[in-house]
């Protein structure tokens, strides 16, 4: 088990701030900065729980095209999670111990060391993990583009779900090597589902199909697949596109919300259905 903190998601489209509407006007993510490198331009917006989407747009695609691949082949939707390490090298000598093998390793700037897991190996989402001095300029202020902040403050990003077809295997990456503490688990409906999380506040929702059903059929056949975010905050039956399913939540879907599925709780609720979905 290495040392490690979820720090966010990231979720790429053709433009970021075609994303900042939904995340930062209607689920009132803070600006948390911005920067860019080759191949991609970003920002990070920041929760009431600490937690952080980051938005991707292709950016000197002649100098790495990964992004621009991965929107081609997929379109809009969630990339990557990004676990933050104290010590990049000892945690890919343990997640190399593990059986997993980094791509993408590029240790060169003592700012900002990172390495990747492949979603082959995953199953079905890529990892980063990340060792940051947290200097350097990255930062930036929030552009004029950006909705400004709500009243209410920002939601909670209660956890990012991540379909599997085998929780066995799900667990061998985020809890044995990645170190999620086991929160919960159980089963409802047509999934079993285990909560694992971290100490700043990230959390990840593994989803196993139970039989047939919406798990499954998401899945398709895939070893893994992304299946949504969770926030909880005022009045999520407000928010343009939700629509309410069972077990006092709303659900916007994938197709309604450039590729990623969100299930809205409210502030002052209860649970949520493993699932998050009828479909």
């Amino acid at each position: 088990m290495i040392v490690a903190d979820l720090d966010h998601v990231a979720l790429a489209a053709e433009r970021q701030d075609h994303l900042w509407p939904r995340y930062a006007g209607d689920l009132g993510g803070r600006w948390h900065g911005a920067g860019d490198s080759p191949g991609f331009d970003s920002a990070q917006l920041l929760y009431a729980n600490g937690m952080k989407v980051e938005t991707l747009e292709p950016h000197r695609v002649a100098e790495n095209d990964f992004l621009r691949r991965f929107l081609d082949r997929n379109g809009p939707g969630p990339h990557h999670l990004t676990f933050k390490v104290p010590d990049i090298e000892a945690a890919l000598a343990e997640v190399e111990r593990a059986g997993f093998t980094p791509v993408g390793v590029n240790l060169a700037d003592p700012g900002w060391m990172e390495a990747f897991l492949h979603p082959r190996e995953v199953p079905g989402v890529v990892v980063q993990l990340a060792q940051s001095s947290g200097e350097g300029g990255w930062w930036s202020d929030p552009p004029a583009s950006l909705p400004p902040p709500r009243p209410s403050g920002p939601a909670t990003l209660v956890h990012a779900a991540h379909s599997v077809a085998s929780l066995d295997i799900g667990l061998r990456l985020f809890a044995d090597v990645l170190g999620g503490a086991e929160a919960g688990r159980g089963e409802a409906g047509d999934a079993r589902w285990v909560d694992l999380d971290w100490p700043g506040g990230g959390r990840v929702r593994l989803l196993a199909p139970n039989g047939e059903g919406p798990v499954g059929d998401w899945l398709g056949g895939r070893p893994g697949r992304f299946h949504h975010l969770a926030f909880r905050g005022p009045d999520p039956a407000g928010i343009p596109g939700a629509k309410p399913t069972a077990g006092d939540q709303w659900v916007i879907e994938p197709d309604d919300n450039l590729g990623t599925r969100l299930v809205l709780l409210a502030a002052s609720g209860g649970g949520e259905d493993p699932a998050g979905s009828n479909r």
